[in-house]
C-alpha cells in the first residue's frame, strides 16, 4: 500500500534546506545589489545588450509583481518587474541582462533552450498528472497508478535538468555583456554575480527536490511491488 509518510520529507530535506538557503541569499543579495548604482536602468541595459548583438525584434516591457521578470519566446518580449525596469542598480541590470540572455539564446538557436521550450507542455502535464495518479494509487490501492504517476513526473524532472544549463548560460551571458559594455564596474560586477549566483541556486534546489521526489516514489513503488509478490 502506498501512502504519504515522513520519509518523503526526510528524503527531500536536503533540497528543501538548500532552497531555504537560496531564497535567503537571493533576498539578501537582491537588497544589497539595489544599493549599488549603475548608469543604466534595467530596461535600458537589456535593450543595450540586445542591440549590441544585433537583436532588434525583441520588445522590453514592464510587468507587475516582484521577481516576475521573464522572457516570453512566443511574443519575443522581455518582461521586467517595475523595480527592475526603472531602477539604476546592479540588481536591476543583472536581472534584466539575464532575461536578455534568454532572448539572445532564442535568437541564436541555443539548443538547450529549444529543448526546454519543447518540454514545457509535457512538464506541466506531468506535474498535474503525477498528483492525481498518486492520489488514485493511495485511495484505490492500485500500485499501477503510482507507476504511471512516476512516468508522468519524469517529464518534470527532465525539464528541470534541461533548464539548468539554460539558466546558467543566460547568467554567463549577462555577466559577460554587462562587463564588456561597461554597464557595471568592479563593485557592480560583484553585486551582479552574487544576485545571479543566488538565483541559480534556487534552480539547483528545485531540480534536486524533483529528483529526490522521483527517487522516493520509485523506491515506494519498488518496495510495494515486492511486498505484494510475497
Amino acid at each position: 500500500m502506498f501512502y504519504f509518510d515522513p520519509w518523503l520529507l526526510i528524503v527531500t530535506a536536503p533540497a528543501i534546506l538548500l532552497m531555504m538557503w537560496a531564497q535567503y541569499r537571493l533576498r539578501s543579495t537582491y537588497t544589497q545589489g539595489m544599493q549599488v548604482g549603475t548608469p543604466l536602468t534595467g530596461a535600458a541595459a537589456a535593450l543595450h545588450i540586445l542591440e549590441s548583438e544585433g537583436v532588434t525584434d525583441v520588445a522590453i516591457e514592464e510587468t507587475h509583481g516582484h521577481l516576475s521578470d521573464h522572457y516570453d519566446p512566443r511574443d519575443r518580449v522581455v518582461r521586467l518587474s517595475s523595480e527592475v525596469f526603472h531602477s539604476r542598480s546592479a540588481t536591476a541590470v543583472g536581472i534584466a541582462a539575464h532575461e536578455a540572455g534568454h532572448a539572445l539564446q532564442h535568437a541564436h538557436g541555443y539548443v538547450p533552450l529549444v529543448l526546454r521550450n519543447l518540454a514545457v507542455p509535457a512538464a506541466q502535464f506531468g506535474g498535474t498528472a503525477f498528483t492525481i495518479l498518486v492520489l488514485m494509487a493511495f485511495f484505490l490501492r492500485q500500485p499501477q497508478f503510482l507507476l504511471f504517476g512516476i512516468i508522468a513526473y519524469s517529464a518534470t524532472v527532465v525539464f528541470q535538468l534541461i533548464n539548468l544549463p539554460v539558466e546558467f548560460d543566460a547568467s554567463a551571458r549577462a555577466k559577460r555583456h554587462l562587463g564588456e559594455l561597461g554597464i557595471v564596474e568592479d563593485s557592480g560586477a560583484t553585486a551582479v554575480r552574487k544576485v545571479l549566483n543566488a538565483a541559480a541556486l534556487t534552480y539547483v534546489a528545485a531540480t534536486l527536490e524533483s529528483l529526490l521526489t522521483l527517487v522516493y516514489y520509485a523506491f515506494r513503488f519498488s518496495t510495494g511491488s515486492r511486498s505484494d509478490d510475497e
